[in-house]
């Protein structure tokens, strides 16, 4: 059972066609996962198990008549920031809490048509809007692999449930990293395709930070996943066309020029075990072929705060202050910090502000894949942030470095700035408390294709997947 729980996407899909075992064998592995692992990790707010099983059923009918969607049969999660007609629709909050959509957002619908059957819906924090996952309506999700630490955000039920076997896939969304981050916390792999690739629903698809995307647990199966969310779609006038399919990855990237920065010339704090596995990562590609160079890219804090503080107190901080006007006694810390924070570091800024920043930070950045083909840097600076910590009312030490606010150690955000983009996330190492790290690679605009090319390469030569003892709550 436990086996079938933990079973890429690809192999299931392989199983399935040579009625090795059943959809319905999965979904009762990760069922049973899910009553061992749930009440510590807390991933799923929402769960429909039998409604799941009969779709199981009717997916393996389809298997046996040959009449298989790319996805077909495959138990998938969906964060519940994503709405899916007649579900709870909480986004996390006591604001929402009797909240039922009547619609279903082009992102669930895709996995629907390709054949994904969805089990649960995964926690966020309230609104999306911070890099761990509690709420006072869900409670606190905990790292499968030390429960004492948070499994990211916003994103982080979907994170949490992969690492923990309770899911297949789950999706995700990314407006300052909330793919990133819990795939770099839960040891899994999570793309941020450029802005328009994957269609978001208005109006937050008409924000360019705003990325619609998924988790998976290797990069075959979060290309597999991919080629299913992408696409123009009617409702989103950036979506982009034509599709982009991702087609399979070239096993060699001998001679590639792939570009390292570890902190941005100073930038960003890291703890010590960040930078040990980012390096690590680094000398393994080195090891597949590629020429690993590390590179000067100066940005700094202030340069990002003057940017995404306008744009967040603008758009997405805008929603969510408009929230606390009326509701501010339902609301979390967390979603009170981050309004202030925003407004804050917004200061004087205005939006010819944030795009001659924005324009400045590209500048920088554009001579780097003039050279190189790709980017690699840590996706966070920190080993961990505390399970059902606010950080509403302190900051964190980070490599001896003192941060003023816990945003200050997520290096995602440069790349929701930098939004045309592409970004994998993979597993990078374990910090010595026993959370995983992340490493992002980042393409050139559009350039999906390489950012995963690269990714393959590091899974094939650091295997981080289906190793017993890489399974967290294993007794």
């Amino acid at each position: 059972m436990t086996e079938l729980a933990y079973i890429t996407a690809s192999d299931a899909l392989a199983g399935f066609a040579a009625k090795t075992f059943s959809p319905v064998e999965v979904l009762d592995a990760l069922q049973a996962r899910a009553e061992i692992v749930e009440p510590t990790i807390n991933a799923f707010c929402w769960t429909r198990w039998d409604e799941a099983r009969a779709e199981a059923r009717a997916a393996e009918l389809r298997w046996s008549k040959g009449e298989a969607r790319p996805l077909e049969g495959i138990i998938t999660a969906i964060k519940d920031e994503t709405a899916v007609a007649g579900q709870p629709w909480s986004m996390g909050s006591l604001v929402y809490k009797d909240i039922v959509a009547d619609e279903t957002s082009p992102l669930a619908q895709r996995m629907f048509d390709a054949g994904a059957i969805q089990h649960a819906r995964t926690t966020t924090p309230e609104f999306s809007c911070a890099g761990f996952t509690h709420s006072r309506i869900h409670g606190v999700t905990r790292n499968p692999w030390n429960p004492e630490y948070s499994v990211g955000g916003s994103s982080g039920g979907s994170g949490a449930s992969l690492a923990a076997g309770t899911s297949t896939l789950a999706s995700g969304s990314d407006i300052g990293g909330s793919i990133r981050i819990p795939a770099s916390f839960n040891g899994v792999v999570g793309f941020k395709a450029p802005h328009g690739r994957v269609p978001c629903e208005p109006p937050f698809g008409l924000d360019m930070y705003c990325h619609n995307g998924g988790l998976a647990r290797t990069v075959e199966d979060m290309r597999l996943y991919q080629n299913v969310l992408a696409g123009p779609h009617p409702m989103d006038h950036r979506s982009l066309r034509p599709k982009l399919e991702i087609g399979p990855i070239p096993p060699s990237i001998e001679g590639m020029r792939i570009a390292l920065t570890l902190d941005f010339d100073g930038a960003f704090a890291l703890d010590p075990e960040v930078e040990r596995n980012t390096r690590d990562a680094a000398q393994a590609l080195r090891d597949a072929g590629a020429i690993v160079e590390e590179v000067s890219i100066s940005i700094s804090i202030e340069q990002m705060n003057r940017a995404s503080g306008y744009h967040f107190a603008s758009i997405f901080g805008a929603w969510v202050a408009g929230m606390l006007e009326e509701h501010r006694d339902e609301m979390t810390g967390h979603a009170i910090a981050f309004t202030e924070y925003v407004q804050r570091i917004q200061g004087d800024a205005s939006g010819w502000t944030q795009i001659e920043v924005e324009a400045g930070i590209w500048n920088t950045m554009a001579p780097v894949f003039e050279t190189h083909e790709a980017l690699l840097c840590p996706t966070l600076g920190t080993r961990g942030l505390v399970a059902g910590d606010d950080y509403d009312t302190h900051g964190l030490e980070v490599g001896g470095r003192e941060l003023g606010f816990y945003f200050e150690t997520l290096i995602t955000p440069v790349f929701n700035i930098l939004s045309a983009c592409p970004v994998l996330n993979v597993p990078s190492g374990f910090a010595d408390n026993g959370v995983p790290t992340g490493l992002q690679i980042v393409g050139r605009t559009f350039d999906d294709a390489t950012t995963f090319r690269v990714g393959t390469a590091l899974e094939r030569e650091r295997p981080w997947l289906n190793a017993p003892e890489r399974r967290p709550l294993q007794s």
